[in-house]
């Protein structure tokens, strides 16, 4: 070791300071920008809707199921013409998100039928109370385009006997 490897070290160390002064901070100003997420990015869920207003979720029950963490409760009730909330026989009157117990694992987005649950990119999760980190389904719902979307709607009778679109072959 010579005498000149500590200054030599030293002019690297102000360099990179140099260096930083001269290109800007780094540094993401949290409230006022918010960082871009990547595209497989798991954040808060959120229970999707159909075009016409109608929640996708139709209480089956799966992604509780399928939840490793044993986070998700749902609760299943029936529709009927006067109170249409989904279409198809079923829809979920409870639907609840433990997001202490939530492990973002995707296995509810995945095991949906419908396509209903999916993992949103908000990543602003705060809880005062282990009582507000328990979502419900109107917390959950994504919000209607215009008012006379809203569930639940009363509609004509038989237009809803499916809750899953019918599929079809891939066309090639």
């Amino acid at each position: 070791m010579s005498v000149l490897d500590p200054v030599i070290e030293l002019v690297r160390g102000l360099g990179t300071t140099l260096k930083m002064m001269i290109e800007g901070p780094v540094t993401i100003q949290y409230p006022e920008e918010k960082r871009e997420v990547r595209p497989r990015f798991r954040g808060r869920h959120v229970l999707k809707r159909y075009d016409n207003g109608l929640e996708k979720c139709i209480g089956c029950s799966l992604c509780a199921a399928a939840c490793p963490a044993d986070a998700i409760f749902v609760e299943a009730s029936e529709n009927t013409d006067e109170k249409r909330f989904s279409p198809g026989e079923r829809y979920a009157s409870t639907y609840e998100i433990n997001m202490l117990r939530c492990i973002y694992c995707g296995f509810c987005e995945d095991a949906c039928p419908t396509e209903a649950i999916v993992l949103g990119d908000n990543y602003e999760l705060s809880f005062y109370d282990r009582r507000s980190a328990i979502y419900t389904k109107e917390s959950l719902l994504e919000p209607v385009p215009t008012v006379d979307m809203t569930t639940p709607r009363k509609v004509e009778a038989g237009v809803f006997t499916r809750s899953v679109p019918e599929m079809k072959d891939p066309q090639d």
